[in-house]
């Protein structure tokens, strides 16, 4: 499949939005309970936080034939060169088709003086884990996260970035 890789925009908010709850229930259907996963959707894709994260962090969508497949949600450049990729959701049909890697390199390539990439992975999600594997990503800790009551148990990996070089 062929994907654009473009910034989002407001207009964007809605498609967004089902992209992270599709991709949620499959993914963690069999980890986190269903509540547990509405009750974080809905704290932190409402309407609301998405405007703030549109104006605090750069948010890029993976779009095919008119749809949006998938987005990714980079923060800021911190002072040490260090960038938080705090999403990284597609659609189930199209994992595995490339988009996720234009989105993680669209990232890599926008923002300037990045040294590492950091992402938190659920420990349990194993395809999110081969993936970052895959492009690089090393285990740096283990930590355990209170989701709304429910103990989720992470991994926290890095990327380091030599060159401006696709991942």
């Amino acid at each position: 499949m062929n994907y654009r890789i473009r910034e989002m925009n407001a207009g964007d908010i809605p498609a967004v939005q089902k992209v992270a709850e599709i991709s949620w229930n499959d993914t963690y259907k069999d980890i986190i309970p269903l509540e547990i996963q509405q009750r974080f959707l809905s704290s932190a894709y409402n309407d609301e936080m998405m405007l703030k994260r549109l104006e605090a962090s750069r948010l890029y969508i993976a779009e095919t034939d008119g749809i949006i497949a998938g987005f990714a949600n980079f923060s800021k450049v911190k002072e040490e060169g260090e960038v938080e990729l705090g999403a990284l959701y597609l659609l189930p049909e199209h994992q595995g088709k490339g988009a996720g890697t234009l989105l993680l390199n669209k990232g890599a390539e926008a923002v300037k003086d990045i040294k590492k990439i950091y992402i938190n992975v659920e420990k349990e999600n194993q395809k999110g884990i081969n993936f970052y594997h895959a492009k690089g990503f090393k285990a740096v800790s283990e930590f355990q996260d209170d989701l709304f009551g429910h103990m989720t148990y992470m991994k926290r990996m890095v990327l380091i970035i030599r060159s401006m070089q696709p991942l």
